[in-house]
């Protein structure tokens, strides 16, 4: 406010125009499991907190080296084998509560609130991220424990609550027929849901364990988690997991019939049921397969395609959060232009990145009733469209005899 009265000269910085919107944090997992923490040195013992590893050093260092029973080691070397991430890792397993690994239950992966201390434990901790680190874990994964329903809804849940998606696995054994009918009520594991931010994946994977010296079977969630943390670095969170190499394993726990042309092979018949698999064919080596989240075919909607699901997330996150520093500005044109400009300028990157097709930020005056506004309250639009993955590649081709005119011209 300008003084009332001044015999000089004064300059009054008025703020208005477009605001730079950054993109939230994507290539990201939330790992929650068991360690054996009675190995690691005292000062870096964690239980029931998260804590940031974006390296296989810092891996040991915080969480040991795999042991049998354990899971947290084993996923954070899937995960790093894929090559970029960072994780955020939640280790449950309290030597003086638990006497073995063993005595882990899935109550204690949920978690809850801890009536001594008043903390987040287990999957809750993961509310906790934004404000421990900037940001949330945009995949999350419980390799072993989410083999239980009551695992999975609760990852389901906590999802829903942060915009993550949680990756499921079948328990070891699973038929294909057995994945396909748990998808439905008559079956008996853990697949029947139609969640947009669950992604079920099968069958179990096998890599080399050199402390055995023999080949060992481990969760395919975790080495998918890797995959999609490492093409988020690689090419963009709008890009597919799918028909991505899977690093550091040797072989599946079933072998899938897998042709790129076969609407009947195994795989196909999988990715059908919305479930993801792995594409082995001659030459191909291991790779994910598959685009849609739990949602398909319950779902026709867009968003059961993973990329577009997490695109639109980070779309929703990166503006809602960017959208502080206009809360509680007098609502005018100023404002207005400024909000929808601000939002476009963002838009507009995404599509030059190749996130977005097209899109566009817009203010109504038919949705703002003069009620809304005098209560504080201003809507805009957001329209947007990402790319959807070239899932099926059609030709239709023809033999023309026609042709043959071209003989001897």
């Amino acid at each position: 406010m300008p003084a009332s009265y001044l015999h000089g000269v004064e300059t009054i910085e008025i703020e208005k125009g477009a605001r730079t919107i950054r993109t939230v944090k994507t290539a990201v997992v939330g790992l929650v499991g068991t360690a054996p923490i009675q190995d690691v040195e005292d000062e870096y013992k964690t239980i029931n907190e998260p804590v940031l590893i974006s390296s296989d050093v810092d891996a040991v260092k915080y969480f040991g080296t795999a042991k049998d029973g354990f899971t947290i080691p084993q996923a954070l070397d899937a995960i790093f084998d894929q090559g970029a991430g960072v994780v955020l890792v939640v280790n449950v397993f309290n030597p003086d509560k638990h006497e073995s690994v063993a005595d882990v239950t899935k109550a204690d992966i949920i978690g809850g609130v801890d009536s001594v201390t008043g903390k987040r434990t287990g999957l809750q901790t993961f509310k906790d991220c934004y404000s421990l680190f900037g940001y949330f874990p945009k995949t999350i994964i419980a390799p072993v424990y989410c083999e239980d329903t009551a695992v999975v809804s609760e990852m389901q849940v906590i999802c829903d609550k942060i915009r993550a998606i949680g990756i499921v696995d079948a328990p070891v054994g699973t038929t294909v027929q057995d994945a396909i009918k748990g998808r439905g009520p008559q079956g008996t594991i853990n697949f029947n849901t139609s969640s947009d931010r669950i992604v079920l994946c099968y069958p179990h994977l096998k890599v080399y364990d050199s402390a055995s010296d023999s080949n060992v079977l481990e969760p395919y969630s975790q080495r998918l988690a890797g995959v999609m943390a490492a093409k988020d670095v690689d090419k963009g969170y709008h890009w597919s997991p799918s028909n991505t190499e899977i690093k550091g394993i040797i072989g599946v726990e079933k072998q899938l019939t897998s042709m790129i042309n076969d609407p009947t092979s195994e795989v196909n018949t999988l990715n059908e049921a919305g479930i993801v698999t792995v594409f082995n064919s001659y030459g191909t080596g291991f790779k994910t397969w598959g685009n849609r989240s739990a949602a398909y075919p319950t779902s026709t909607n867009v968003t059961n395609f993973i990329n577009i699901r997490r695109t639109a997330d980070i779309l929703h996150e990166s503006v809602e959060y960017s959208m502080l520093q206009f809360i509680d500005y007098p609502i005018d044109n100023g404002l207005i232009e400024s909000i929808t400009e601000t939002v476009n300028s963002f838009i507009r990157t995404l599509i030059g990145r190749g996130a977005l097709i097209d899109g566009k930020c817009s203010y109504n005056a038919d949705k703002n009733p003069v009620t809304e506004i005098a209560n504080g309250h201003i809507l805009f639009d957001i329209e947007f469209m990402p790319p959807v993955p070239a899932e099926r590649i059609t030709f239709e081709s023809f033999i023309d005899i026609e042709l043959l005119k071209s003989l001897g011209a």
